[in-house]
């Protein structure tokens, strides 16, 4: 590798050369933070300096040759094509323009002969025309916004992250500098410190050791994340013609932004979810790519992208723009409660945290695959569907519900739709006889629901009645009277929802189990014997008899209301929900031991329909 260093002060490195920012690096990232601690650096080594030659009385050039150099760490340069790109080092570079920017308003305010001296190292002439060396092209009215000192709320920043950061980190520098430079002396003192006393060393390397530097080397204050590096070691080996001639950048760009939008930095779970998907068939071979998948991909080279433009051309404009589509298009139903778009049970399992979705459905999806939308559909009501057989049966264990999701994903990857059904009913048939012990013939059974209850976990229980509530809903032509998020993840003691024990923990119900305490226990635990009450009816009925918990059901959840003899006066949909999937629904004046087994029983065939 040939690199190039070159030690520099500021006076030389901004004198004649334009820096372009390369497609390798970020935006202009650095918040007030490392703006501050590089302020910090700057001001504590120049102040220990200006205090121990102050009155020496010698002209300034003189006194700042006596002062230390600072150190302001390495930048690195590619020369291409008759332009120097800064491959590293932007986000200081940019800091010490914005410096420079304000230094020279200070000048002007002082009356300052340093004036014009400061101006060229901020713009100077790059042939025909003049320019900023700090050659940020697509913000450039915000630098000279900031330049001509307009007003701060005047200056255009609609051009981005870069526009935004340079305006308030301006204005971060420009309080300090006020601030710590506040007589003519003292100014000049630092700006002849400022040119001739801070040192960068520039590293020059060649186009072919780029995309290795710049994984490497990152900006002080924000570390590089691995689809940064990614970005630079796959559009690193592509000329910058074939770049701008097939808009890579913007590619990159515009797909990591759309599934950024969703939360920051999603494209990296994107990618792993993605290398998953393809290349790994057990949960061992899918913690490869868990941290360091940026490396993975060139070490394992499964996608054959190392030192191969033209794979890296073929796979950014296939397969990098359709799968991101793709996770993109799942990420807005997985957000989407609107629940009338046709693929509500990719939302469903945002409910339950199911996120094992995108790995199957990646896994199942190929190239510009024309089954997509039904494959997401699918994949999401078997997710839902698996998850919840499970934990109603007992029979859900994380650990072995994440390895069946591997091998979920290797049987399914690339195939058929046709397959997909199947292969989720062999894996719940697996699974329900490792945890029960005996062999499961059904994918669901009474036999294995009817001691589940109060012991499944909390969101899952407000999850499974709130589908039970849709699914009254649905089925009796209502709309649900609280969206099923609130249903399952509001649980603030006033508005939250909370699961309520039918027969409160009294003598009087003990008697109705003939004082058995562990079977009165075991009985009411189960879900025929709770209910999914709002914060403020569970407070209130939590201790009363059934006769008067019975009264405080109304108004409350449909599921709740079918207990009262006025749920079933003149109402014809819910007779002919009923009669269609032959219901047992009634209302339970009293409540006891014979109805607790019902309600378990009517549970247990709403789920056979719901979970078909």
């Amino acid at each position: 590798m040939d690199v190039q260093p070159d030690k520099q002060n500021i006076d030389k490195l901004f004198s004649n050369t334009t820096y372009y920012i390369d497609f390798y690096q970020r935006q202009y990232k650095w918040t007030d933070e490392p703006v501050k601690r590089l302020l910090d650096d700057v001001f504590y080594k120049f102040n220990e300096e200006f205090k121990k030659y102050k009155d020496l009385g010698l002209p300034l050039d003189q006194v700042i040759s006596k002062y230390s150099w600072y150190y302001l760490n390495t930048y690195v340069t590619n020369f291409v094509d008759g332009k120097l790109y800064v491959v590293d080092g932007q986000q200081r570079l940019t800091t010490l323009t914005l410096i420079l920017i304000k230094l020279k308003h200070l000048a002007n305010h002082f009356n300052c002969q340093l004036e014009g001296w400061i101006s060229q190292k901020i713009v100077g002439l790059s042939g025909y025309k003049t320019d900023f060396w700090m050659n940020h092209e697509v913000h450039k009215a915000s630098m000279q916004g900031l330049f001509d000192g307009i007003p701060i709320d005047q200056i255009e920043t609609n051009t981005g992250l870069t526009a935004e950061n340079l305006v308030s980190n301006y204005v971060v520098v420009s309080s300090r500098l006020e601030n710590e430079l506040a007589d003519l002396h003292r100014l000049e003192s630092f700006i002849f410190y400022f040119m001739h006393r801070l040192v960068l060393i520039n590293l020059n390397v060649e186009q072919t050791d780029v995309p290795m530097v710049f994984e490497v080397i990152n900006d002080r204050g924000v570390k590089l994340k691995p689809y940064e590096i990614l970005k630079g070691k796959l559009l690193g080996q592509i000329s910058k013609e074939e770049l701008e001639g097939l808009k890579l950048n913007e590619l990159w760009e515009k797909q990591v932004s759309s599934i950024n939008s969703y939360d920051e930095d999603e494209i990296d779970k994107f990618f792993i979810y993605f290398l998953k998907a393809k290349f790994s068939d057990t949960i061992g071979e899918g913690r490869r790519y868990d941290k360091d998948y940026h490396r993975a991909i060139f070490s394992e080279n499964k996608l054959n992208l190392d030192h191969n433009p033209q794979e890296v051309k073929r796979f950014l404009q296939n397969d990098f723009k359709y799968f991101t589509n793709l996770y993109s298009k799942i990420l807005g139903y997985y957000n989407d409660d609107s629940l009338n778009n046709g693929f509500s049970h990719v939302y469903f399992n945002n409910l339950t945290e199911m996120n094992m979705q995108f790995l199957l459905m990646l896994s199942s999806c190929v190239l510009n695959d024309p089954q997509e939308n039904d494959k997401i559909k699918t994949i999401a009501y078997e997710v839902d569907r698996l998850f919840c057989l499970l934990q109603l049966q007992r029979s859900y264990g994380s650990n072995a519900f994440t390895v069946a999701i591997y091998k979920l994903s290797a049987s399914i990857r690339g195939k058929d739709i046709s397959a997909i059904r199947p292969a989720f009913d062999n894996t719940l048939l697996e699974l329900l006889t490792e945890a029960r012990g005996v062999p499961a013939i059904l994918p669901l059974s009474y036999g294995f629901f009817k001691e589940t209850g109060i012991e499944l976990d909390k969101r899952f229980k407000r999850y499974f009645f709130a589908r039970i509530e849709k699914f009254i809903a649905d089925n009796t032509k209502l709309n649900v009277k609280h969206s099923l998020y609130d249903l399952v993840q509001n649980t603030g003691s006033v508005n939250g929802f909370h699961i309520e024990h039918i027969l409160a923990d009294n003598d009087d119900n003990l008697q109705i189990f003939g004082g058995d305490e562990d079977k009165f226990k075991s009985e009411r635990n189960r879900l025929g014997g709770l209910l999914l009450l709002k914060g403020r009816d569970n407070i209130s009925s939590n201790n009363e008899t059934y006769k008067k918990k019975l009264k405080s059901y109304a108004n409350t959840l449909y599921w709740n209301e079918t207990l009262r003899e006025d749920s079933y006066k003149s109402k014809l949909d819910f007779t002919e929900m009923i009669n269609e999937y032959k219901l047992n629904f009634r209302p339970m004046n009293e409540f006891g031991q014979v109805e607790l087994e019902e309600r378990h029983k009517l549970l247990y065939d709403m789920m056979t329909h719901i979970w078909s």
